[in-house]
């Protein structure tokens, strides 16, 4: 209650201010959380090779349900008669960033997310390394700002 009593009066603050530029929401959000605001810019520097081994690693062994550039199923957000979903996209307009690296091995390696979908377990199948390289390429697919607010809020933390 107490953060949302804040973030009111930092939005009627900034509203009401004499500024002609108002911080951007995730600013503010970083405010509010305690986060660093002097982070560096976030680059990008996978490597060309992995990037072309995880796609065509990918496109042996995943689109077939995940579709060849990570589309994902039409209506994915739709349940199935069985209730469960089809599979999504995972090019950055779905919800894949929301998990960090060591979360989406472990969908890939073990199936899942439990519940939820139909993916099935990829261990015994696909190496640590292949898991890596399609995780690569699937992260090469992101637009810069999905990349960049997955790689300081989700995969690094605080």
């Amino acid at each position: 209650m107490t953060r949302i009593a804040l973030l009111v009066s930092l939005c009627y603050v900034t509203a009401c201010s004499d500024q002609q530029t108002a911080a951007p929401a995730s600013e503010a959000l970083d405010r509010i959380l305690g986060r660093s605001m002097t982070q560096e810019p976030v680059i990008r520097d996978f490597d060309p090779a992995q990037v072309a081994r995880g796609q065509a690693i990918f496109r042996n062994n995943c689109a077939g349900c995940h579709g060849q550039n990570a589309e994902g199923t039409p209506d994915w957000r739709k349940p199935l008669e069985s209730g469960r979903y089809p599979p999504p996209p995972l090019n950055g307009t779905a919800h894949a960033w929301h998990h960090s690296t060591e979360e989406l091995k472990r969908f890939i390696l073990n199936g899942g997310p439990p519940g939820e979908g139909r993916m099935p377990g990829w261990a015994g199948i696909l190496t640590d390394q292949e898991i890596d390289d399609v995780l690569v390429w699937i992260k090469s697919l992101w637009p810069d700002e999905v990349y960049e607010g997955w790689y300081t809020r989700i995969e690094n933390r605080p």
